[in-house]
């Protein structure tokens, strides 16, 4: 992970404009919060996913940079005062805290433009096929939309304070909020490595269970954990009353479900080879992390 993180990183201070680029303070708010650290596990599935079906991972390093920009920008919105409104991320002040709520809403707003910016640059025409590439930036619009990550996080205020929450409105929040952009990184790598229709079904069967369960994992933290390990604000999901699985299941029953989760991850990848190495690892530290 470390090494992939570097990776990443470097191909992502090639893509934001410099702190110098005019007007500065808009690129200075992009940049404070996509270089405040974070584990990038979402280009690293991208680059995994392309490794486990045969191809090479540094030539879908544009895709994995595009889909940490929206994670990033998800990431700004979620912590505003009319949101979550957190005081913290990744052991730093907010975006809004630093920059003021309208320049953090125009950051969050130029890393997802940016994002598709990056996707759709004439130069990757070079190394795949304009339908690939089409395919794959459809994919990450339809993991970001209103039936993906938007719509989760719309049920997820709309939830806020419901005591009666049904499981099937829990389970869609965190599989759509969360689970969908999981799910398009690594069908995203695969598609772009010209994944055979078996390997993108495995695949798909993976990034639907760690995408759950790397919520629920989440849910756990925010119980368990403390804001030095996490990063962010703890305890505030039980503040916002929000819908999450220790409110609805207990936290004993939580962990199990994350377990389970993770054993069936590890179950879709049965089929690969060496190759899916990583893709194995990253299930285990998804279901065993403390951040």
């Amino acid at each position: 992970m470390t090494q992939r993180r570097e990776l990443v990183d470097r191909a992502l201070e090639h893509y934001i404009p410099k702190e110098s680029k005019y007007p500065y303070i808009i690129h200075q708010a992009m940049r404070y919060s996509v270089f405040a650290g974070g584990k990038r596990l979402r280009p690293i599935l991208t680059l995994a996913a392309a490794e486990a079906v045969g191809g090479n991972p540094e030539s879908v390093l544009f895709a994995a940079c595009a889909i940490e920009l929206i994670h990033t920008y998800s990431l700004i919105h979620d912590d505003l005062p009319s949101m979550d409104n957190d005081d913290f991320r990744r052991n730093k002040p907010t975006n809004h805290k630093i920059f003021g709520e309208n320049i953090a809403i125009l950051a969050g707003d130029a890393l997802l433009t940016l994002a598709f910016e990056v996707l759709s640059q004439p130069e990757n025409l070079k190394t795949f096929k304009a339908e690939t590439l089409l395919s794959a930036i459809h994919e990450i619009s339809l993991a970001a939309g209103t039936l993906g990550m938007i719509g989760g996080q719309v049920m997820d205020i709309l939830s806020e304070g419901k005591r009666d929450l049904d499981p099937k409105t829990l389970e869609y929040i965190h599989t759509h909020k969360t689970g969908k952009l999981l799910l398009a990184s690594l069908r995203v790598g695969a598609l772009l490595a010209n994944a055979t229709a078996e390997q993108l079904k495995a695949i798909t069967e993976y990034g639907t269970c760690i995408g759950l369960c790397f919520q629920i994992v989440d849910d756990i933290l925010d119980v368990e954990g403390t804001t030095e390990e996490t990063g962010k604000d703890v305890r505030s999901d039980a503040a916002r009353e929000k819908a999450t699985y220790p409110a609805l299941y207990g936290l004993e029953e939580s962990k199990k479900l994350a377990q389970e989760l993770a054993k069936k991850a590890q179950q879709a990848l049965v089929s690969f080879g060496e190759s899916a190495q990583p893709l194995r690892e990253l299930g285990e530290f998804i279901v065993s992390r403390t951040y």
